[in-house]
């Protein structure tokens, strides 16, 4: 049950000597940078892994395949409802609880010992980290309007590359120094004790807030004991019944906005694409360079993902430069990062010398960040301000169907005998159709945007 507008939460006094600080804003996105890091790292350590867990079990590329995505097609499955709870209750209880849920989950994985086993834990952990992205997403641009949303949400990205490098990182070492199970009970643990303590920091802001102070409705001191939704009394079934309701009726919503539909597309070809690199890339290194697995998971993860970080920070300041003097900007920033990926992608799998290999991710991996810092502020830009947890939910559902195929095929790819070099390379036609896909979402933003400023202004 939601608390009503005329009770203040339980811990107002700590959060009011935070909250009425100006930065405040930016701290919100600090402590989302360490949650989101668990959540990439928790998800990673198994790609580490994989050859350890084939050498152990016996398990052949399509089930290791089929490990990996199984974490990703339950995230997606699910990631529509997600979403549409994000609308409509309190955003720090689904990423405060998801973050206790999935860590918990997460050690679970040290006592798994069969294919199914891992399939189905793997899995329960994409039902507990599938409520962060839309919740936390949603709360960052109730703190940041349009002056600074593109800037916070990079920021918040690199959470995303420091995660799936610490997390591959640390279970290479660790299953190459001593076993592969105990980097599972580490990071689960981790977790736990980080929730514990961001709940009592975090927040819950109004809806819309960012907005509003924008346009001078409210102070710039928060309001502490304002009510970010409206009290729901329905009972389980009553509410999940209404949620559903709410996802498909923005299904047709989002059939009917051209722009938003482009960017939800070109998010899943970018996801399979992103994935292959993510999930494959230490078996790669370790079967074609004879590299072990900590030395694969680091040489996989930090070259590429160190430059997304930069990536994403430049990425985020140009959008909102460029956001100032053309409104379709978030998403023709995109695309130029898109543009600048696609030579890479096909030297990682052309060039047969490791050094040319790491010098081509980390390419890649800069201009991929300047992709992913405006996924959301983009899709932001032309979906209702009261729909953006369900629309990261539903654009998340799209994109992680994606990724979990380019996954599992790659995987059957690897079995049927194609050479993991071939099909590393042929992924740049992906990216070279999301770059038209994203230049024409430029395009259709700028029309939409400078139609609802002309009806501002007339009315």
């Amino acid at each position: 049950m939601q608390r009503s507008d005329s009770q203040p939460p339980p811990n107002a006094g700590l959060i009011a000597q935070v909250a009425s600080r100006s930065w405040y804003s930016w701290a919100v996105v600090g402590m989302l940078w360490f949650i989101c890091f668990f959540n990439y790292a928790d998800r990673q350590a198994i790609a580490a892994i994989l050859p350890a867990l084939g050498d152990e079990f016996q398990f052949s590329k399509t089930e290791l395949g089929w490990i990996s995505a199984a974490f990703m097609y339950v995230y997606a499955i699910t990631a529509p409802f997600a979403g549409g709870t994000g609308d409509r209750v309190s955003r720090k209880i689904l990423i405060i609880g998801g973050l206790f849920v999935w860590s918990i989950i997460t050690g679970f994985t040290a006592g798994c010992t069969r294919f199914w086993q891992f399939v189905f834990v793997r899995g329960s952990e994409g039902l507990g980290e599938t409520f962060y992205f839309p919740a936390s997403m949603s709360l960052i641009s109730d703190y940041h309007g349009k002056r600074t949303r593109s800037r916070a949400m990079g920021l918040h990205q690199t959470s995303v590359y420091a995660g799936t490098i610490g997390g591959a990182w640390f279970a290479g070492w660790m299953a190459l120094h001593y076993d592969w199970r105990y980097p599972f009970v580490i990071l689960g643990g981790a977790g736990v004790l980080l929730g514990l303590v961001l709940m009592l920091f975090i927040r819950e802001p109004m809806r819309n807030e960012a907005e509003r102070r924008d346009r001078g409705e409210i102070d710039d001191d928060i309001g502490l004991h304002a009510a970010p939704v409206a009290a729901n009394r329905a009972g389980g079934l009553a509410f999940i019944t209404s949620t559903v309701v709410e996802v498909l009726g923005f299904f047709g919503l989002l059939l009917r906005n051209p722009p938003a539909m482009f960017l939800v597309t070109a998010f899943c070809g970018a996801n399979i694409v992103a994935f292959i690199f993510i999930t494959w890339m230490p078996s790669y290194l370790h079967d074609n360079y004879n590299l072990n697995l900590a030395e694969a998971g680091f040489s996989a993860t930090v070259y590429m993902q160190v430059a997304s970080m930069v990536g994403s920070l430049v990425g985020g300041v140009l959008a909102d430069q460029v956001r100032k003097v053309y409104l379709g900007g978030r998403s023709l920033v995109q695309a130029l990062g898109v543009v600048g990926s696609c030579p890479f992608i096909y030297w990682c799998g052309s060039t047969t010398e490791l050094n040319n290999v790491l010098i081509a991710m980390t390419c890649f991996g800069f201009a991929k960040g300047i992709y992913d810092s405006n996924i959301w502020a983009s899709l932001y830009d032309v979906v209702p301000a009261e729909k953006r947890a369900t629309a990261v939910g539903t654009t998340n559902m799209v994109g992680w169907l994606g990724a979990a195929l380019g996954t599992t095929g790659f995987g059957i790819a690897l079995d049927w005998g194609y050479p993991d070099s071939k099909v590393l390379s042929s992924t740049v036609a992906i990216y070279i159709g999301i770059a038209f896909l994203l230049v024409v979402a430029s395009m259709l933003t700028a029309r939409r945007l400078a139609a609802t400023d002309a009806d501002m202004r007339a009315s």
